[in-house]
């Protein structure tokens, strides 16, 4: 087995995983650590080491909540639940399974971005085991990244102090970072630069829209096919706000120095990480620490880069779940007939009309029976297939979309809650408190293999451990707009999204995206 690997900056040794055919390299450094004059600047080479560099744990996590403290939160019970787990403002690491005898196999490599809404997650999070992907022949590379004030800060003295290149979005950039790692190292650990697939989920997803999109990154190769999981697809033209523009950033950085009495950029880089972080958890979460249109990482918001297909021309595959915030109902749901109409004007414009005609309702119960049972309502599906209908307008192949929509067992009920799905993709399930029983794990095979057949050949489609074909995931095409439903009875392909609400909003608020020309995906 591959135990002992020369990056680099040096050698690194990992430890067999559960399967000992599987090696875990974690904690491997991939950049110097972002603190004293370092905080908030792009991220720079770390440091070689002699000797063999002990890989044997993950490396600390970010600044945030501490995780654990609350198990009445659903996240807390879920999969946040040590709250000793180290953490530090020195953060800025990447983990490695290989499933590799030797540095010659050229696997196909997938690159794991967490999400928490820019301002919490970590690599270390339990389901994102890497090992059942490993297993499947592929070198799965999980990333680190700074989230809240520490890496989405934007303030004048930081524009001033780098004019030409990238302020505002360190996350970002450590992903990017991270990604450059990948393609001068992973060769090393038996896997291929040449067939690199991203994903990630909720603000990882967000970070693969943002990848895709930026052209600092673009025109480098670092990555091949992509995958997003509940980020956001078509979100401005959708249902969700536009990125944070550079100017609101700028001046949210200035209020929060001012708030709190930071004189100067120095200054501010020599308050305590601990200090730091309150600071910025007062002023704010994912409303002020999140990406914004800097002018270089990002020239504009990835909606309108995706809607105007300015992006590399590269088998995708996204989706969101059932329930995504069923536990918290989507910000901007019509609930009353009031809100139907204020949500119908917003979208539709001078179609409104027709569309309230066809929503049939007159009572506040009526709306919210149909909000919750139409994905014309569920902000994450409305998005991504905006952002399907798009591409198929704009001529592109492999177009994969899914919706996840397994029932989730447990006192608490949640349903196909946003994030659920983690369990599955990783193949994790058996961590987890919840009673699954073999339809669930029968599923986390299919869902895993389709993960990882994707990011070998950009096609999920292949045979089960049995050898026996798997359903069909068809690409959706002008013909067929196919989404495939991931639930335990295994369904395939769903044609409920064909209702004529659904059908009627999207093809109204397309009309209103950029670049679709004459093209009309829905005749």
């Amino acid at each position: 087995m591959l135990r002992t690997v020369k990056t680099e900056y040096g050698y690194v040794e990992g430890i067999p995983a559960a399967d000992p055919r599987i090696t875990a390299f974690k904690g491997i450094p991939f950049a110097k650590p972002p603190v004293g004059d370092l905080r908030w600047r792009a991220p720079e080479p770390p440091e070689p080491w002699e000797g063999v560099r002990d890989c044997a744990r993950f490396g600390p996590i970010s600044m945030q909540d501490r995780p654990g403290n609350n198990p009445k939160q659903l996240y807390d019970r879920e999969w946040h639940v040590d709250p000793e787990i180290p953490m530090s403002e020195d953060c800025l690491y990447l983990n490695v399974w290989t499933p590799a005898n030797t540095g010659d196999e050229k696997l196909p490599v997938m690159y794991w971005i967490f999400g928490g809404a820019f301002n919490c997650g970590y690599t270390a999070e339990m389901e994102f085991d890497g090992e059942r992907i490993a297993r499947r022949g592929v070198v799965l590379v999980s990333v680190n990244y700074r989230v809240g004030v520490f890496g989405f800060l934007a303030h004048p003295e930081l524009a001033a102090e780098d004019p030409e290149g990238c302020y505002g979005n360190y996350g970002l950039l450590d992903q990017a970072f991270g990604l450059e790692w990948v393609k001068n190292n992973i060769a090393a650990f038996g896997g291929d630069p040449d067939n690199v697939t991203i994903f990630g989920q909720s603000a990882g997803g967000g970070s693969v829209i943002s990848l895709i999109s930026s052209p600092a990154v673009r025109g480098k190769k670092l990555f091949h096919k992509a995958i997003f999981q509940s980020g956001g697809g078509l979100r401005k033209y959708g249902q969700g706000g536009a990125m944070i523009p550079l100017e609101t950033a700028l001046a949210n950085g200035s209020e929060f120095f001012e708030r709190n009495g930071l004189a100067s950029l120095s200054e501010a880089r020599n308050v305590p990480a601990e200090e730091m972080f309150l600071m910025g958890k007062a002023y704010g979460g994912m409303n002020k620490w999140s990406p914004c249109v800097d002018g270089r990482f990002l020239t504009e918001d990835p909606s309108d880069t995706l809607a105007k297909d300015d992006y590399p021309d590269i088998p995708l595959m996204f989706g969101c779940t059932g329930g995504e915030y069923e536990f918290g109902r989507v910000p901007g749901t019509p609930s009353t007939l009031e809100e139907l109409k204020t949500f119908a004007a917003m979208k539709l414009g001078e179609e409104s009309e027709e569309f309230l005609k066809l929503c049939g309702v007159s009572a506040d119960e009526q709306v919210k029976e149909l909000s919750l049972h139409d994905d014309t309502f569920r902000g994450r599906f409305m998005n991504n297939y905006l952002f399907l209908l798009s591409r198929i307008a704009h001529g592109h192949a492999d177009n994969y979309m899914y919706c996840f929509n397994a029932s989730m067992p447990g006192w608490d009920n949640p349903g196909a809650f946003h994030s659920s799905e983690l369990w599955f993709v990783f193949e994790t399930l058996a961590k987890c408190w919840r009673p699954f029983t073999g339809k669930h794990y029968d599923l986390a095979r299919i869902i895993c293999n389709y993960w990882t057949n994707f990011a070998k050949t950009g096609n999920p489609n292949g045979t089960d451990h049995d050898g026996s074909p798997m359903p069909e995931w068809k690409s959706a095409s002008p013909e067929d707009h196919y989404i495939h439903y991931l639930n335990e009875e295994y369904t395939g392909a769903y044609r409920d999204y064909e209702t004529p609400l659904l059908k009627f909003a999207a093809s109204s608020i397309l009309k209103k995206v950029p670049g679709d020309g004459s093209a009309d995906p829905m005749k």
